[in-house]
């Protein structure tokens, strides 16, 4: 069974449409399955029926002395690691998971330390992890948020965050409760930075790593495979600006923003109009003296002011920057800055990684992937996980790391490495014919629910669930339609009755609750 990049249209039409509202729905419905899956229990005790219900096949399990069962590192602690350490341990295999932090959660650790480089060119700076902002919340409902047998359900917990869109800690507290009730905090040393990663002639992988805070010496260690989940949000990608170098200005990476201070009373261009740059945007609007938005997005031909504010404007691209201080705009206008503030997303980085040139970072393509995760070369032993964007990362990154572990049980099969190398020019010669640039290789956007499935049913899992596709397609276009009010102002509630019936098969605790309305 192949994957196909299939029709962004029929795609989009086929989830558009949506259950119509149940209007008689009686609200106390919600809010008795909101309490019972806020109970104070701890997930542990559901463990055993979660695990049983869980939506694999009978012969998941592997014993645990299985000639196939295989020692493997995995790299980084983050969402991508801790759910590929769980399916690798439930498939029975061997894992070490290295994390060069002193904490797991990877990106979803807040920290107000900054680079010391703003921009986040200078190879030399100190590296910060984490990209957070202060104010951060998600932008997807936590119902749709969670892996998908683990729901990311609101905890009556001190110091928890209730929201339906929470802030960035609620999601590290999701982790943290996830990586205990799983038991995989065991299998993370922590504050170990990997520096190389390299195959032996014997076929296995040589990992080498330190202490990060005061060892000099490596440590090398031999892995029958190596997954790599280091995520893609930390090394800045910045824009190519005509005239950067004489710009007499200050320039900063959404990288390293925290909080607003910092542009009180600036004129700041601010370059981008993803999520975080609509945030950002608006957050230090409330500050500076002017913010100029520029992004590929605007199309009018003349600046336009933000619809709700009197110092926001939205401009085409930049033209160019001058000794003035000024910047230039293909829209033809000009504003004297003092910040331009890049959200421009992130470099795929992994300075770890040696494969004699055989997998390359290009234009922010990874490759040659076979379904962005197998290299052909050394497939099975090298894998990466969490590569997609504009996805919902924690369900693909479950699916991803479910097809590697049955991969190298030898359970599930790949197809010769002829077969992959054909996959992945064909992918490509699509990009190319469709005139898709080579940075948007691992953007999925409206098809990550067609890769999901695929994945599910090549590790013979259940595809997506229906509630979780709609209510992603319904909140994806309150974002665009209402930005300043989407978290807190929704219009599902038959989805998310749905969905929380569906819980009902990994939080026994509901099952009650759901007796009570019916």
């Amino acid at each position: 069974m192949q994957f196909q990049w299939p029709n962004k249209s029929n795609t989009k039409q086929r989830y558009k449409t949506r259950h119509s509202a149940k209007k008689n729905i009686k609200y106390y419905k919600v809010m008795i399955l909101r309490s019972v899956i806020s109970s104070h229990q701890p997930y542990s005790r559901s463990l055993t029926h979660m695990t049983l219900l869980s939506p694999t096949p009978s012969h998941f399990h592997m014993p645990q002395n299985s000639p196939k069962n295989k020692n493997v590192a995995v790299i980084g602690a983050g969402s991508a690691g801790l759910v590929t350490a769980r399916e690798l341990q439930r498939e029975g295999h061997s894992v070490v998971v290295f994390e060069r932090e002193n904490q797991l959660g990877g990106t979803w650790v807040y920290t107000p330390a900054t680079e010391s480089d703003p921009i986040g060119i200078d190879t030399n700076r100190e590296i910060v992890h984490s990209s957070l902002y202060s104010s951060l919340r998600v932008n997807l409902p936590r119902e749709v948020m969670g892996y998908r047998d683990y729901p990311f359900v609101a905890k009556k917990k001190p110091n928890r965050d209730p929201r339906r869109y929470p802030g960035h800690k609620e999601v590290f507290d999701y982790l943290e409760d996830f990586a205990v009730d799983f038991g995989l905090t065991g299998l993370v040393r922590f504050g170990m930075e990997v520096g190389h990663v390299g195959l032996l002639e014997n076929g296995k992988w040589k990992v080498s790593s330190k202490k990060r805070e005061n060892d000099v010496v490596f440590v090398h260690e031999e892995y029958d495979a190596v997954v790599i989940c280091n995520g893609h949000y930390t090394e800045p990608r910045t824009a190519d600006i005509p005239g950067i170098k004489v710009w007499p200005g200050k320039q900063i990476h959404s990288h390293n923003y925290r909080v607003p201070d910092p542009f009180r009373d600036q004129v700041v261009v601010l370059i981008g109009s993803a999520a975080s740059a609509t945030d950002i945007s608006r957050e230090i609007a409330e500050v500076a003296k002017e913010v100029h938005i520029s992004s590929r997005s605007a199309t009018s031909g003349v600046p336009l002011k933000l619809p709700g504010y009197d110092n926001v404007w939205q401009h085409s691209m930049i033209e160019s920057v001058g000794i003035d201080g000024g910047v230039n705009f293909r829209d033809g206008s000009k504003v004297l800055a003092d910040i331009i503030l890049h959200c421009t997303g992130y470099k795929y980085h992994f300075p770890f990684l040696e494969t004699n040139g055989l997998v390359t970072v290009d234009d922010n393509r990874v490759g040659p992937l076979y379904k962005h995760i197998f290299p052909p070369a050394f497939a099975p032993s090298l894998s990466f996980v969490g590569l997609p964007w504009k996805v919902i990362p924690f369900p693909l990154c479950e699916l991803q790391s479910k097809w590697i572990a049955g991969v190298l049980s030898g359970r599930i099969s790949l197809p010769s490495k002829e077969d992959m190398n054909a996959d992945i020019e064909a992918f490509y010669s699509f990009m190319e014919a469709a005139c898709i640039p080579k940075r948007y290789t691992h953007s999925m956007d409206d098809y990550q629910f067609d890769y999901d499935d695929w994945l599910a049913a090549e590790c013979g899992s259940p595809p997506s669930e229906e509630w979780r596709k709609q209510m992603y397609f319904i909140s994806r276009k309150n974002k665009k339609t209402q930005p300043e009010t989407y978290r807190d102002q929704w219009d599902d509630d038959d989805l998310i009755i749905e969905a929380h019936e569906d819980f009902v098969k990994y939080i026994p605790e509901i099952v009650q609750a759901q007796k009570l309305y019916r």
